[in-house]
């Protein structure tokens, strides 16, 4: 694989493409495309009313790209992931290019939860997410879909599809229709991301 730059990676997304890495201390990543693509729809976004309910009651507090490295590095702190430095590194340029952002989810000023992606025109292409505390990363997301949809963005790219996804609505595309959906978001100019 050639040197990975921060040009490549956007490159790689605006064609429908993603890297991982095999593990956390694996020096190489490899790109993917899904033949069957995992997309959240934002007008069918589904938040199961026992969530409704809890964060109604919950004291969380959000922020936007306010500790990226901190979220990215937590959600790499796992016993299976394909987050390593390099995607660490990459993603870190990225944000400090504005193409990648974080949600944040705090409880009493301590950070308990969060969710880290890459924004080109209307696509979302969500990354990873992860939590410390209940409901803390399903929080991270049901904020980042009312700020998404605020936002005007049109796709919620998920890559893949799981038990977690599927209670708010997540489905399975093929590539085909995903890549002429990505290219219908990418001409769309949204709105800043941060607030």
């Amino acid at each position: 694989m050639e040197k990975l730059t921060p040009e490549l990676l956007l490159n790689a997304y605006a064609n429908g493409y993603f890297p991982m890495a095999d593990s956390r201390d694996a020096k190489e990543l490899h790109w993917y495309q899904p033949e069957l693509r995992g997309t959240i729809p934002l007008d069918d976004f589904h938040v199961p009313k026992s969530l409704a309910k809890f964060l109604k009651r919950s004291n969380f507090t959000y922020s936007t790209n306010r500790v990226f490295r901190e979220i990215i590095t937590a959600c790499a702190k796992r016993d299976s992931t394909w987050i390593n430095d390099t995607i660490i590194d990459l993603y870190c340029e990225l944000r400090a290019m504005g193409f990648a952002h974080s949600v944040e989810v705090w409880h009493d000023e301590k950070l308990v939860g969060g969710l880290y992606g890459v924004s080109l025109g209307g696509a979302f292409f969500g990354e990873s997410m992860f939590s410390t505390e209940t409901n803390a990363s399903k929080a991270a997301l049901v904020h980042l879909v009312a700020l998404l949809k605020e936002k005007g963005y049109m796709l919620l790219d998920a890559q893949y599809t799981n038990d977690h996804l599927k209670q708010f609505g997540v489905i399975e595309i093929p590539c085909k229709e995903y890549l002429q959906q990505l290219k219908r978001a990418l001409l769309i100019t949204s709105k800043s991301f941060s607030y």
